[in-house]
């Protein structure tokens, strides 16, 4: 081989090891900029992956959180509903028992006819009229007949007394209208304790003056009252 050869064969091989090494170079740079970007995207699929998981921590907590409230104020709701409940249980026992004591008292038939009597007079001074009717239980008709009379003279005297005047008023008993019976537990329905209905301008303007009416009155007003003493803590 001569000189020209070899060194040709020399160049060659110069630069096959040159094209080798720069490919060994190029490989390793590929090698480390894919690593890189893989170190990049694994950090990037980390990172979303903890925050998914913190979102859905802060909504389950949210979630729990929620609920407790709800079961915390369904809780108070219905302790509040169970003290109303026998409140207003307590309010109508004790209505039931003054009944039963106002029935029990009414029985004697001198209180029973001043008391018809008060009521009638109270029911006229509020109508003022010249003609009343006056409505009651069929059982009461003979004794409030006994109580018209009475009932008119006290009217006539309440007003001198407080005006000068001098007012008449022509009292009647309802035969037509009657207010429900005694109350009884055989005959559940409408009834009543007693009292009087005072109706003028053919029935048109009424007083109810019942035992059941003026009881619900005196109930209501007095409730105030009867919570201070019975839920006062």
């Amino acid at each position: 081989m001569d000189a020209s050869s070899k060194e040709t064969q020399a160049q060659i091989v110069q630069m096959t090891q040159f094209i080798l090494n720069e490919a060994k170079d190029k490989a390793e740079e590929i090698d480390t900029k894919a690593l890189q970007e893989f170190s990049i995207e694994k950090l990037k699929i980390v990172n979303m992956t903890k925050e998914k998981i913190q979102q859905d921590y802060a909504r389950k907590a949210k979630q729990i959180e929620t609920q407790a409230a709800i079961a915390r104020s369904t809780a108070i709701n219905r302790s509040r509903l169970e003290k109303i409940k026998t409140r207003q249980d307590m309010l109508t026992q004790l209505a039931a028992d003054s009944k039963d004591t106002l029935a029990a008292q009414l029985r004697d038939e001198a209180k029973m006819k001043s008391f018809i009597t008060k009521l009638i007079v109270q029911g006229l001074l509020m109508l003022l009229e010249d003609q009343v009717e006056v409505r009651c239980r069929a059982s009461d008709d003979a004794l409030v007949s006994q109580c018209l009379d009475a009932a008119s003279k006290e009217y006539t005297k309440v007003i001198q007394q407080e005006t000068g005047a001098t007012r008449m008023v022509r009292l009647s008993l309802d035969q037509k209208v009657k207010l429900a019976p005694a109350p009884t537990s055989a005959k559940p329905g409408p009834s009543c304790l007693g009292g009087v209905v005072l109706a003028c301008q053919n029935g048109s303007i009424t007083i109810d003056n019942t035992i059941d009416s003026r009881l619900g009155l005196v109930m209501e007003q007095a409730k105030p009252v009867i919570r201070q003493l019975l839920f006062t803590k």
